[in-house]
């Protein structure tokens, strides 16, 4: 199959979250399996600069990466008006398109612009973007009524990660047979051979025996930061022992805040804030923690406890992430109710203290994913739905 993934921002971008992550191991898992994958995107670095290239199209692990000039940026929407000629001389030459784009208002709308008028069927996948939450509701319920329910209609399939996002669909009109459930998998080679124990530590001067509660992701009011620091508050009243709650991930304008808040609370010396991690720092980061938390009220499926058990590092989530069913079947870690602060706290400390348990937690979690989360099996699924839609399209 020749195969088009689109999608707004991609590698070397490192700071807008999964979604890139995704696409790339879809495409080099694709490509490796003989299949023609393309990558369209944009030139985007940060939320603020793009990046120059030495070539607009480069080749990267078997498959081939497009980059489209930004040329306007507002409000984290990326508008890069090459894309409009390549899909015009271009998109007839695919079997298919993928497209990793929700309320962009450029590359979800001229993938379906030019994929409906040349009759080249197309995957949508959100990434738990569905639902009109947080920032930008009034403009996300502009761009529905104008584009957004036209674009899901007029989708072959839909994924769904899990079954929470396949309910947002519903709600969205989507029926029951254009809803494909596929979870993401993970790249377990880059787990092959984890780094020394204490090398994160030593990076960031950190004592050999404190003990380290990971959370690592976006810095946005989103992800339930605020939530993790004022349980952390609690739990350091508590517990006989040196703790440090180390916080990495690129500022999504929400640092301030949460610098300020740790400030209040009195818990400075006792919170790292790292910022961006690279890929070597971040595995060295799950490592060297007792415990990754991750929190977020909503998310329809989080990578980042996926990552830590494969370093057999036990997770606690939140009562809101479709994750939690995940950790609960594999027993890697604990779930709890967001917003409940004592709850959460209490669950930290009984980690922290039941050795055993916590050892325990991070062979199953080790053992789940290996199991079940590998990308060969998220691959032969989405071989299925793309084979399906282009049969279907004949």
């Amino acid at each position: 199959m020749r195969i088009l993934q689109v999608i707004p921002v991609f590698y070397p971008a490192q700071v807008f979250g999964g979604a890139a992550d995704v696409v790339y191991c879809i495409s080099k898992e694709l490509a490796r399996k003989g299949h023609d994958v393309e990558v369209y995107t944009t030139n985007a670095l940060d939320n603020k600069k793009n990046f120059m290239t030495t070539s607009q199209e480069q080749t990267m692990d078997g498959f081939k990466v497009k980059y489209f000039k930004n040329v306007w940026r507002p409000q984290g929407l990326y508008f890069s008006p090459g894309i409009i000629s390549a899909f015009r001389k271009e998109i007839s030459s695919f079997d298919i398109v993928h497209i990793h784009a929700w309320r962009q208002f450029w590359q979800d709308i001229i993938s379906h612009h030019y994929a409906f008028k040349n009759k080249v069927p197309y995957v949508l996948q959100v990434h738990g973007g569905l639902l009109r939450i947080n920032t930008r509701q009034n403009v996300k319920l502009v761009f529905d009524q104008f584009f957004g329910y036209r674009i899901l209609e007029d989708a072959s399939r839909v994924i769904a990660l899990t079954q929470k996002e396949a309910n947002q669909y519903h709600q969205f009109g989507v029926p029951t047979d254009k809803i494909n459930l596929v979870p993401n998998g993970i790249d377990l080679s880059e787990y092959d051979c984890l780094p020394i124990k204490g090398s994160f530590k030593k990076r960031f001067h950190l004592c050999d025996e404190e003990q380290i509660i990971l959370c690592l992701g976006r810095i946005s009011p989103e992800k339930g930061i605020d939530f993790l620091i004022r349980a952390f508050s609690v739990l350091l009243t508590g517990y006989k022992g040196r703790l440090r709650l180390v916080i990495a991930g690129p500022d999504d304008g929400y640092l301030r805040q949460l610098v300020s808040l740790v400030t209040s609370l009195g818990i400075s010396n006792s919170v790292l804030f790292t910022g961006l991690l690279s890929s070597n720092e971040k595995v060295s980061a799950y490592v060297d923690a007792s415990i990754v938390v991750n929190v977020e009220p909503a998310n329809v499926f989080g990578l980042v406890p996926l990552e830590a058990a494969a370093c057999s590092t036990p997770v606690i989530v939140s009562d809101g992430n479709a994750i939690k069913d995940l950790v609960k079947q594999g027993n890697f870690g604990y779930v709890v109710h967001y917003g409940n602060i004592r709850e959460l706290a209490n669950i930290m400390h009984t980690m922290l203290t039941e050795k055993v348990r916590l050892a325990q937690m991070g062979k199953n979690g080790l053992t789940f994913v290996k199991k079940n989360l590998g990308w060969n099996s998220t691959i032969k699924q989405l071989e299925k739905v793309y084979s399906d839609v282009i049969e279907n399209n004949h």
